[in-house]
């Protein structure tokens, strides 16, 4: 794979991943001012995000697993950190959200 395509693929896992993050933020304001369909849509609307990112992630490793040669670059280690973190980031909202509701 040549460089370029894979700096390509790897903003377009954080511009991805970060628009999830932002929108993962804001789904935790909902669920601090109670508004929690406002917060359950809020994590829908990131999880849509994610799967955009995982989406151009998953092309990347059908190449891979096609046998084409991947040169690493650090900006795409820097995208998989962004996608995990707010992968995992959401998984914490959504038990978040449970307990917010509970407590209501």
């Amino acid at each position: 794979m040549e460089s370029e395509k894979l700096q390509e693929t790897a903003f377009q896992i954080i511009l991805s991943s970060g628009d999830a993050r932002t929108i993962v933020h804001e789904a935790f304001q909902a669920m601090r001012q109670g508004t929690f369909d406002t917060a359950q849509a809020k994590l829908d609307q990131a999880n849509e995000a994610l799967v955009d990112a995982h989406k151009a992630q998953t092309g990347l490793l059908q190449e891979y697993a096609s046998g084409e040669k991947i040169d690493m670059e650090i900006i795409m280690v820097h995208a998989q950190d962004h996608l995990m973190t707010t992968m995992t980031l959401r998984e914490v909202a959504i038990e978040m959200l449970a307990l917010y509701q509970r407590e209501r």
